[in-house]
This record gives structure tokens, C-alpha cells and sequence, in this order.
């Protein structure tokens, strides 16, 4: 079994999950979040046989909220929903994976993201039969973006990549239409939350007209329903 990256390998040129420029574009808290969650895979031997998945399979996770994991109880509380991150499912010869961006935008073998979650549990939720056409090439659209840093700010642009926005543009490239409610910071519960955002943003600066595609309103999106569990 391959043992979980320690900080000083992050500090080498050879460190099994990211190099030290990955691991370094994230302050505080957000450093330690995106070690905890490139870790845990390798630790995780998990299978799941009940869910049997189909290309273009929409996954749905409660992260890790351990202390210092402060981004994803906001994501949780924010958006009143268990859902922190999701993932587009694809198969690669006879392997299954997920497209996710947590860290970078990667790849990531289906067990080792079900692992990943919070009790090992998962949402799935599928394309109507109409629209399934149209996952191949939102695909592809997302594949372009492998490598891109994860975007703890929550925007819409091509530099930086959260979760929901990396589907969301993937189904944008590939139908021209949205996939789900695109929502403002300030139409989330987002009060409580306040500091977190500062850390974020910086002191007295909360973008609350910033719009964005929540894990949550992804889920809501009208071509989807829910297939697990």
C-alpha cells in the first residue's frame, strides 16, 4: 500500500502526489485541506458494489471536516447541503475514474474517490437519456483543463478550477446551456461563514454579487436525477 505524502516529500522534487509549486499556492488552512485530500485516497482500499456506475455519472461527497477543514464546512453550511464536492465519472479501458478538481483538476480512480468521503458515502446522480449524448464532448471540454489549480474563491474564469464550475463548463462547452443554478455569494447563508471568506479574499472584503455554481444547485440541475443511493 502506498503510504500518504508527509509534508516533507512535498518539499522534494520527488513527492508522490504534488510538488512543492502545487502544494505552496494554497495559504493556510487551504494547504492543509489539499494535503488531507490528496492523502486519503492512497490509504483507502474501499469498494462499492451497489452503485454501478455509467459514463457521465455525476458523484456527490461530503469531504473530510476535520479540524482546520474550515472550506468545507462553509461549502456544507453555506449552501445548507452534505454536498462539498463532486466529480464526473468516465471510463478508461476497463477502469473507471473521476474528473475532479480538488487540488489540481485530475483524475482520479473511482474507488480511491469513494474513499475519499466522509463514512465512504456518495451521491450519484445521471443524465436523462435525451442528454446523454452530449457527455462525450463535455468530456473532453473538461479534460482540457487537467492541471489547473483549484479556485478556493468561487469564480468564473478559465485560470482556476472549483468542483461544480469544472462540470458546469464542461456541459457549457458541450451544449451551450447551463447545468444548474448559477447562484450569488450573497443568496447563500453565507454569515456565519464570514471569516473563512476573509481568509480567502482578504479582511472586510466579501464579494456577495460574485456568482457561482454551488455542488449544491449542480445537483438541482433539471437533465439530472438521483441513481444512488
Amino acid at each position: 500500500m502506498r503510504r500518504p505524502p508527509s509534508t516533507r516529500d512535498l518539499d522534494s522534487d520527488t513527492g508522490p502526489s504534488c510538488s512543492r509549486q502545487d502544494f505552496c499556492q494554497y495559504p493556510g488552512m487551504f494547504r492543509w485541506l489539499v494535503l488531507f485530500c490528496l492523502a486519503l485516497p492512497a490509504c483507502s482500499g474501499s469498494k462499492n458494489t451497489a452503485y454501478q456506475p455509467l459514463e457521465g455519472d455525476i458523484l456527490f461527497q461530503s469531504l473530510p471536516n476535520d479540524p482546520g477543514m474550515d472550506l468545507v464546512d462553509a461549502i456544507e453550511g453555506s449552501t445548507e447541503s452534505p454536498y462539498s464536492h463532486c466529480g464526473m465519472v468516465f471510463r478508461e479501458g476497463d477502469d473507471w475514474k473521476v474528473i475532479e478538481a480538488i487540488g489540481p483538476v485530475k483524475e482520479t480512480p473511482l474507488d480511491d474517490y469513494i474513499g475519499r468521503g466522509r463514512g465512504q458515502k456518495f451521491w450519484a446522480y445521471r443524465f436523462d437519456e435525451a442528454k446523454r449524448k452530449h457527455i462525450p464532448a463535455a468530456l473532453v471540454a473538461m479534460k482540457e483543463d487537467l492541471g489547473k489549480p483549484y479556485d478556493p474563491r468561487y469564480r468564473f474564469d478559465s485560470e482556476a478550477i472549483y468542483c461544480s464550475e469544472l462540470i458546469f463548463r464542461g456541459w457549457k462547452s458541450a451544449t451551450g446551456e447551463d447545468l444548474g443554478k448559477v447562484v450569488k455569494l450573497g443568496d447563500l447563508k453565507w454569515e456565519r461563514y464570514k471569516p473563512v471568506i476573509e481568509a480567502i479574499e482578504g479582511k472586510g472584503n466579501l464579494p456577495l454579487d460574485r456568482e457561482m455554481i454551488t455542488p449544491r444547485d449542480l445537483a438541482k440541475a433539471k437533465e439530472l436525477k438521483q441513481v444512488h443511493p
